[in-house]
């Protein structure tokens, strides 16, 4: 047997958060449990996010330990909802031996969904709201990187007379050729770098077996530098 409230849409404040309150409607399942929709709002702290929860019941009770179940796994999200406001809606259902743990989650303008089935039906919901929270990191890493992305396009921008102008690329480190670093005195690295363009030589001294790069001054003498 079916019962629904008369009552119309009334708006209800709970501290600065007005939500809406529909009609319920309520069943009496042939063992007599009752169920249908419940309404509940987890008001985030300050930086955290305030998530609006619906609840229905089908064929079972939504009890207040499936409701804390459920909020009490959301307020591990508010890391990614932070700064939002989501709305979620459960939607349990029992059939012969099967829990449905059903979650629908209403964020930026997209849906996550998920379902899961167990024999214990906080297991169920448990691991649906798990499934919810890797499509939601999915979903703000997409949103980050195409924000990230306008970012750069907006770095390039037009000149006076409507000309693009490109942002300066950073300085790039470009390979030289190879050569065999020989043993030699400075004396003689210096003779073999006056009779070359180069402005420097790397050599390995003949005495101490350091590396070393003699190279030329603007001044006309060479500089030695050593480790």
């Amino acid at each position: 047997m079916c019962a629904l409230s008369s009552g119309r849409t009334s708006k209800v404040r709970l501290g600065t958060t007005e939500i809406d309150f529909r009609p319920q409607r309520f069943c009496n399942s042939p063992s007599g449990s009752r169920f249908g929709k419940h309404y509940s709002i987890h008001q985030g702290e300050k930086g955290t996010a305030d998530m609006r929860f619906e609840y229905t019941g089908r064929h079972v009770e939504v009890s207040p330990g499936i409701r804390d179940h459920v909020e009490d796994n959301f307020k591990k999200l508010d890391h990614i909802f932070n700064g939002t406001e989501p709305s979620v809606h459960v939607i349990i259902t029992v059939e012969k031996n099967r829990h449905i743990g059903e979650v629908v989650v209403y964020w930026r303008d997209h849906t996550l969904t998920a379902k899961e089935v167990n024999a214990d039906m906080y297991l169920a919901l448990t691991r649906a709201i798990e499934k919810v929270e890797k499509q939601a990191l999915k979903l703000k890493k997409k949103i980050i990187d195409r924000k990230q992305g306008a970012q750069r396009t907006a770095a390039v921008a037009p000149t006076p007379d409507g000309q693009l102008e490109a942002t300066p690329r950073p300085p790039r480190i470009i390979s030289a050729r190879r050569y065999s670093i020989k043993p030699m005195t400075a004396e003689e690295a210096a003779l073999q770098l006056s009779s070359k363009p180069d402005q420097f030589l790397v050599f390995r001294d003949a005495d101490t077996q350091r590396i070393g790069v003699l190279y030329k001054r603007k001044d006309g003498n060479f500089g030695l530098i050593e480790p």
